[in-house]
């Protein structure tokens, strides 16, 4: 089981900034890799960034060093900090977390918090 909660998003406007975190909870410890995928209208899904329990980190090259994935164990809790964001950042954002039974990827599984959506628009 697994219950994840994500907050932060909102609507900002080119070249500002947003913080999105993370919180997991039921029985589902320990968690290996944490991350976040973005949703566009056609629902397609593409890895944003991700975080290992080893704290090795994944960014999708569309983020071009403009968001940091960060974590915080002990709090079971994923942030991203996103900077200089552009209309073409727009989408729903989706908490993505690997727990037991492991998926055997490194940097996703298969668990989905329900998104938070950012826009980025004057």
């Amino acid at each position: 089981q697994v219950h994840l909660a994500e907050s932060g998003g909102g609507l900002v406007q080119p070249g500002g900034s947003l913080r999105l975190s993370c919180v997991a909870s039921g029985n589902i410890f320990p968690i290996n890799s944490m991350g976040w995928y973005r949703q566009t209208p056609e629902k397609s899904r593409d890895l944003v960034a991700a975080i290992t329990r080893g704290g090795a980190t994944k960014y999708g090259d569309f983020v071009k060093g403009r968001f940091t994935i960060s974590r915080d164990s002990a709090k079971d809790t994923v942030y991203l900090q996103m900077n200089s964001l552009k209309p073409e950042d727009t989408a729903v954002y989706l908490c993505n977390a690997d727990a037991p039974p492991y998926s055997g990827d490194e940097y996703s599984g298969d668990y989905w918090g329900e998104g938070t959506q950012v826009t980025v628009s004057s």
